[in-house]
This record gives C-alpha cells, sequence and structure tokens, in this order.
C-alpha cells in the first residue's frame, strides 16, 4: 500500500473540505454582519489568509473567518501584477460573438477590418469625447449600442436616433456636431433600445462609455485613440 499517496489524498480532500467550510463561514458571518450585502462567491487569493470576496462583478478581501472586510486593489510585487484588475477583467469580459450586433449603429473608417463594441448614452459627455477620439482611428468597425440611462431626455433622443431612417447619420450628427435628432412621427420600433438595457444590465454595464474589444476585454470609460490604437494593434499581432 502506497501510504505517502493515500496521505496526499487526505491532505487533498481536507483541504477541499476546509475551502468549502470557509466559504459557507465567511458568507454566513458576512450576512450577519452586512445585511443587505450579498457575496456571491467566496475564494481564497494567492495571498496566504486573505479570502476573495465576490458580489457580481465587484470584488473584495476579507480573512477565513469572514471578521474583516477590505476594499482596493491587491498587487503581486513580485510579478508587478495588479491581480484584483485581472480578476475584474475576466469577471466581467463578454464574448463579442455573443453581442446582438442587429440592435447596434454601426459606422467604420477604412476597410473596417478591426471591430470594436460601445455602449454609449446619447447625454454622456465622456461618450462623445470618445466618439471624437474614435475618428482617428483608421480601419474600424464600431458597433454602439444605445442605451439612455442619464435621465428621461436620453430615452428622447435614443428613441429619435433608432427610429431615424439613417441610424449612423443621426448618431453621429448628434454626438460629433450636436445636431439634435427630429423626433420621430408617429409609431416606430424602437425596441432594439429595450434590449440593449437588458443586454448592459445582465452585464453589470452601469456607467458609459464601456468599450468593448474582439478578445472580451471591457474597458470603461472614454480612453484615447493612441490607447485604442494600441490595444487594436495587439489583438492583431502587431508590435
Amino acid at each position: 500500500m502506497n501510504f505517502a499517496r493515500l496521505a496526499a489524498a487526505a491532505v487533498l480532500a481536507l483541504g477541499t473540505t476546509s475551502g468549502w467550510a470557509n466559504e459557507a463561514v465567511i458568507k454566513k458571518a458576512i450576512a450577519e454582519r452586512l445585511p443587505g450585502f450579498k457575496v456571491d462567491e467566496a475564494r481564497p487569493t494567492a495571498m496566504p489568509g486573505l479570502w476573495e470576496i465576490r458580489t457580481g462583478t465587484e470584488v473584495r478581501y476579507t480573512d477565513a473567518a469572514g471578521n474583516f472586510l477590505i476594499e482596493g486593489e491587491l498587487m503581486d510585487l513580485r510579478t508587478k501584477k495588479n491581480l484584483t484588475e485581472e480578476r475584474v477583467t475576466k469577471l466581467t469580459a463578454i464574448d463579442f460573438a455573443n453581442l446582438p450586433l442587429k440592435d447596434a449603429v454601426v459606422w467604420k473608417t477604412g476597410n473596417g477590418k478591426r471591430r470594436i463594441a460601445v455602449f454609449a448614452d446619447p447625454n454622456c459627455g465622456y461618450c462623445k469625447r470618445f466618439e471624437r477620439s474614435l475618428q482617428d482611428v483608421k480601419d474600424v468597425t464600431v458597433y454602439t449600442f444605445v442605451i439612455p440611462i442619464l435621465g428621461p431626455d436620453s430615452t428622447e433622443k435614443a428613441r429619435a436616433i433608432v427610429c431615424a431612417k439613417d441610424q449612423t447619420t443621426a448618431w453621429r450628427s448628434w454626438m460629433l456636431d450636436g445636431a439634435v435628432p427630429p423626433k420621430p412621427e408617429g409609431k416606430c420600433d424602437d425596441s432594439a433600445t429595450e434590449r440593449n438595457l437588458a443586454f448592459s444590465r445582465r452585464h453589470h454595464i452601469n456607467g458609459t462609455p464601456a468599450i468593448l474589444f474582439e478578445d472580451g476585454t471591457r474597458v470603461p470609460g472614454a480612453i484615447s485613440a493612441e490607447q485604442v490604437e494600441r490595444k487594436l494593434q495587439t489583438l492583431s499581432g502587431k508590435s
């Protein structure tokens, strides 16, 4: 009988059981001490004794007993990696192939071979800034999912854009030139807006602009044209 192998298996089993027990202990402790704070998952981190607690796509940290709560970023000083950032990037990733592209406002520059998606509100100033920045990015197709989250006027403008005969012109004229889209006359099918909002809620897209690249990477905020270009070049394997 291989006692060494049996001992190793016992240790592994004990560690797994302990991990399950700790997760249960942490969830129970946090629920008792922070009513309304729901822990979807508790898991050990690379730092001994430190546990990650996840709510949706938000990450915080605690000890194995759930006595302490830490908000902030976990850095691995040996590798210079931001472990919190890596984890959140993984949690917020969206498969580009699953995007409902038929519900997007589409425009392109050059050959349009490279693709990005943007979730934007028509009254979002940072979205307008990003739209202007994109004019300097070559050979890209941009899929914009209009999500009116900034109030009733955003909803009205989104409807006017979605119902326009030429959605692309209506969107870009407003975002780049400030030309208010005319209100639609009569009925129109603006259900794409509701589908976009539902999609954004499912994927915890709570702010605009939210930028999605073809590798599933999601970036919040109005990054520069240079940052977009660097990411696109990385995806295409160029230096």
